[in-house]
C-alpha cells in the first residue's frame, strides 16, 4: 500500500560562470530516487560543497509544493565557491509512489 507520492531528481551542474576548481564540468550530475538514494555516474564525482549547497532543498524539491511558492518556480542553486560560480539545474525525473511507514 501506499501513501504518498515523491519525486525522483536529477542534479546537474548547468554552468560554470568561473574556473572549476572542483574538477566538474558541466552536464555532471546526480540523481535522488527512492527517497534518499543519491547515485553519482561511474568514475564522475560530485562536489562536496556543491552538494551541500543544494542539499537543504531536495526534500522540498521532491514534493509538491502550492504554485505560488517560490520553490515550484525556481530551478537554480549555486555553489558557494566565488571562484567558480557554479550554478546547478534540479529537475524532477519521475513521480513514484511511496509507502512513507518504509522511510521511518
Amino acid at each position: 500500500m501506499t501513501d504518498m507520492e515523491i519525486y525522483d531528481l536529477r542534479v546537474c551542474v548547468d554552468r560554470i560562470e568561473g574556473r572549476s576548481v572542483c574538477g566538474m564540468e558541466v552536464g555532471d550530475h546526480f540523481d535522488l530516487t527512492h527517497s534518499a538514494h543519491l547515485k553519482i555516474p561511474e568514475g564522475r564525482h560530485f562536489c562536496v560543497y556543491a552538494l551541500a549547497a543544494v542539499l537543504p532543498f531536495l526534500a522540498a524539491k521532491q514534493r509538491d509544493v502550492p504554485p505560488g511558492d517560490w520553490l515550484a518556480q525556481d530551478s537554480l542553486f549555486a555553489c558557494p565557491d566565488p571562484e567558480e560560480r557554479l550554478v546547478m539545474r534540479v529537475e524532477r525525473t519521475g513521480r513514484r509512489r511511496m509507502n512513507s511507514s518504509d522511510l521511518t
